[in-house]
């Protein structure tokens, strides 16, 4: 048992003093069939020690080897453990070498193949694992094309300031000039605050090829939200799979939908639209019934407002060959990075900036 564990190890089985100790209780107790029946204990070792057929075959050619080396030596470790010890008053001997068998080598070559078995002595011990502890746990940080922060800061520039309200904010250099026109001070000439008067809808394609850009997609709805400046009822965020189609969705798991053509019918021409969708670019793939139907709706956005950009999160060196190739020639098409992102929203606020061209 002990010869074929060693064996075993050597081949890269994963044994350990658990797996040493359980094999030397099947040998060990007398009153167990294995202890005398070989085949028994073969059995019973391949069945405690392999687990995949793989190791159940390579078990059988150990076990062989061993037992043949075991069969050599066997009688002379016999004769030596069972020869009556000496008695304590008298000094040690070396034991004398056993008698020699015509059908056993010469002892050197009994020690040469004996010598593994001299290893018996330190047994390997699988430690438990414990896992070291950690004083400063490491914060796991996301990469993306465009970071929150520069997101946040860039929804500050989608501006359309109004005058509205009473006139309640002194215009100090419209009171210096009344007051150099008349030759005296008479009144300060007041005039209405500066209010953001844009209106910005989000069309962020949902599912899809779109799934890994799932959490960079919701932080751009939350940075246009959270971070604009806008108030909430100047932002409207809806979701869509593919193509904008007749209905478009309030919600990431497409379940609240609203007629695109009710969405439509809320905005002006003073409305920003952007769409952030990879155009069919992630995939590589050219598919007419795509083009046609972002046509039909690109047709009824331009019915409504000409402040509209679209932002792919897609380099643009996976533009040509697809749909997105296509879609760039019909809308301002901007990569998602820093400047494709600034890009967009001037387009969006009126300024005329040249699109991203594959």
């Amino acid at each position: 048992m002990l010869e074929t564990f060693l064996r075993l190890r050597k081949s890269g089985f994963n044994l350990g003093m658990d797996e040493y100790l359980a094999g030397l209780a099947l040998v060990s107790d007398q009153a167990l069939p294995f202890a005398h029946n070989l085949n028994a204990l073969k059995r019973s070792l391949k069945s405690l020690w392999c687990t995949s057929p793989s190791e159940q075959k390579q078990f059988d050619p150990d076990w062989d080897k061993a037992l043949a080396i075991v069969q050599m030596a066997g009688p002379a470790t016999v004769e030596t453990k069972e020869s009556l010890p000496l008695p304590p008053q008298l000094p040690l001997e070396p034991p004398s070498p056993p008698p020699t068998r015509f059908d056993q080598p010469p002892p050197k070559a009994i020690a040469e193949t004996t010598t593994p078995a001299l290893d018996a002595a330190a047994q390997p011990v699988r430690a438990p694992f414990t896992p070291a502890e950690i004083e400063r746990p490491v914060e796991l940080q996301s990469y993306w094309p465009v970071s929150r922060r520069f997101m946040s800061y860039s929804w500050r520039y989608l501006r359309r300031t109004v005058e509205a309200g009473p006139a309640d904010l002194l215009d100090v250099e419209a009171t210096v000039q009344q007051t150099a026109q008349r030759g005296f001070y008479l009144e300060p000439v007041l005039r209405q605050r500066d209010h953001n008067q844009a209106q910005l809808v989000l069309l962020i394609d949902q599912n899809g090829s779109m799934m890994p850009l799932h959490q960079f997609t919701r932080e751009v709805a939350d940075t246009a939200l959270q971070a604009s400046g806008l108030p909430a009822g100047q932002v409207a965020v809806y979701y869509f799979q593919n193509v904008p189609a007749d209905y478009i969705y309030h919600d990431v798991f497409l379940t609240q939908s609203v007629e695109l053509k009710a969405v439509l019918a809320t905005c002006d021409g003073d409305t920003s639209v952007l769409v952030v969708s990879d155009a069919g670019a992630a995939r590589g793939y050219r598919r007419l019934d795509r083009i046609r139907a972002t046509v039909r709706f690109l047709t009824q956005l331009r019915r409504t407002t000409q402040l509209f950009a679209w932002l792919n999160p897609i380099p643009v060196e996976r533009w040509p060959g697809n749909s997105a190739e296509m879609i760039a020639n019909l809308v301002p098409m901007f990569q998602m990075d820093n400047d494709g992102l600034s890009n967009a929203i001037d387009v969006v606020r009126g300024l005329l900036v040249q699109p991203t061209q594959p």
